[in-house]
């Protein structure tokens, strides 16, 4: 009966009397299994980082404002503009269906003064919803506009990192501190905690100021939402939920609901979607391309098997004379061949872990991601290792097990 002791003894006979096949062998397998594993996980990293970047304007958000009419509706003629108030947000909370959260938005140029500082900052007017619809998180020992905030009008101010630096210098502490904000003081109670932003709307958060919509209203005297902001219960079904946003502003507005021009809307989700399909396909393709390539080294383990069971063909006749039965020799070479294929593979695999974590010390994370060697990429790596090997050692082992003993023992 074959033991695995025998098994490696026979290996290892194998690999001293021919050092430089081996090696090939082994090579083939490691560079497969490295192309395969890396392939895979630059393609997870990267795709994982594109999310993150098209998530810093928002979490599956939509972002709406008030156009012009562009066809007549009830008599009315088109080219109207819409207005839209605080009455028309809360009516969108209350009857739209699907609707997660919501917030109006606010936007003006304001001067901030610190001391012998002024800069122009773009000030934005908001609900306490839109700090997470937005990712807006605070920095630790800081806070977003909050209800109370937004009940008694206070002159609270949420500022990005990069104007606080503008502002108060390297490594700001600007939280409990009092600024002149468009002639009026306001008290900074948070700062936005670094995030990567790709994409914007009205600028990027790092270098805007983010005080309560009813501070701004009383401040300015404006009463005409800029922007609106929802998120969807169920990102999947964002459309819907935007049809019916439209269906309630235009029957407060008196415009068709099919006007898309009246009341615009940037559904970032869809980019999500795009992302999901692409990099499906994507990591698809470059694991076809990594698996032929760990194929060209299992094709190599075959050849390399034929070799072997040629130079053992008289040994392999005096086994099955001395009553070897052909599935003993089956198995042994089968073993073999998975052991050389293992061996291989465990060796990439190590390589591709230390390229995993050598390759963020690169500083390019912000660009193609790190690369994340997961349980389920290794797990796929693996499966195509072992039907590679086994695909690789079947044959010659099918050929060496139904050998004429006498014929093997005269070769």
């Amino acid at each position: 009966m074959l033991s695995l002791r025998d098994a490696l003894r026979q290996m290892w006979r194998d690999v001293r009397s021919q050092k430089l096949r081996t090696f090939l062998t082994v090579f083939g397998i490691v560079w497969g299994t490295v192309s395969v594993s890396l392939l895979l996980a630059f393609g997870k990293g990267l795709k994982t980082q594109m999310i993150l970047n098209s998530s810093g304007i928002g979490d599956a958000i939509c972002i709406a404002w008030p156009g012009l009419t562009s066809m007549p509706f009830e008599g009315l003629g088109k080219g109207r503009k819409v207005r839209l108030n605080e009455d028309d947000v809360e009516a969108i909370r209350k009857e739209a269906r699907g609707v997660n959260m919501i917030s109006s938005e606010y936007s003006k140029t304001l001067k901030l003064n610190y001391g012998t500082k002024t800069i122009a900052v773009d000030v934005s007017g908001v609900s306490p919803e839109f700090g997470p619809m937005r990712n807006l998180n605070p920095q630790a020992g800081g806070r977003f506009v909050n209800p109370s905030d937004m009940r008694e009008q206070r002159r609270v101010l949420f500022i990005g990192w990069k104007l606080a630096a503008d502002m108060f210098g390297e490594n700001p502490k600007p939280v409990g501190k009092t600024v002149m904000l468009g002639g009026s003081p306001f008290l900074i109670v948070g700062i936005l905690a670094e995030k990567v932003q790709q994409s914007s709307y009205s600028g990027r958060d790092n270098g805007k100021g983010f005080i309560p919509g009813s501070t701004f209203r009383a401040i300015t005297g404006e009463k005409w939402v800029d922007n609106l902001i929802y998120q969807p219960v169920d990102p999947a079904k964002t459309e819907e939920v935007t049809d019916d946003v439209r269906r309630v502003i235009a029957q407060r507005q008196r415009f068709d609901p099919g006007d898309k021009e009246a009341f615009s809307v940037w559904d970032t989700t869809e980019n999500l979607k795009f992302f999901r399909i692409f990099f499906l396909s994507f990591n698809l393709f470059l694991g076809i391309i990594g698996s032929f390539t760990l194929i060209v080294g299992g094709i190599g383990v075959s050849n390399i098997m034929n070799v072997v069971v040629e130079e053992r063909t008289k040994e392999i006749g005096i086994k099955m004379a001395l009553g070897a039965r052909d599935r003993w020799l089956l198995r042994q070479l089968l073993l073999e061949t998975l052991m050389i294929t293992g061996i291989g593979g465990l060796i990439g695999f190590v390589i591709s872990f230390a390229v995993c974590w050598v390759f963020p010390k690169f500083g390019v994370t912000e660009y193609v991601g790190n690369p994340d060697l997961s349980l389920s990429v290794a797990c796929l790596t693996a499966a195509i290792l072992g039907v590679t090997g086994l695909v690789a050692g079947y044959f010659p082992a099918r050929d060496a097990s139904r050998l004429d003993p006498v014929v093997a023992m005269k070769l």
